[in-house]
């Protein structure tokens, strides 16, 4: 099973968060970045919202 990661800067935010979140599935790799979502950008978790965060999701492991 490969690992998957979502690197906020790949997403649009005014924030310019540099948080990466990784996990060894796509469901618990959603539901993480979905509440960092919430609490930190003011996101409402949604089902368009996690559309969203799938189109930024890589597998692998985060560049350095």
């Amino acid at each position: 099973m490969a690992r998957k990661y979502i690197d906020c800067r790949e997403f649009p935010s005014d924030t310019k968060c540099s948080v990466t979140i990784a996990a060894d599935s796509e469901n618990e790799l959603l539901d993480a970045a979905a509440q960092h979502a919430e609490r930190v950008h003011g996101h409402q978790d949604s089902p368009e919202l996690r559309e969203q965060l799938k189109t930024v999701m890589h597998e692998g492991r985060p560049p350095e």
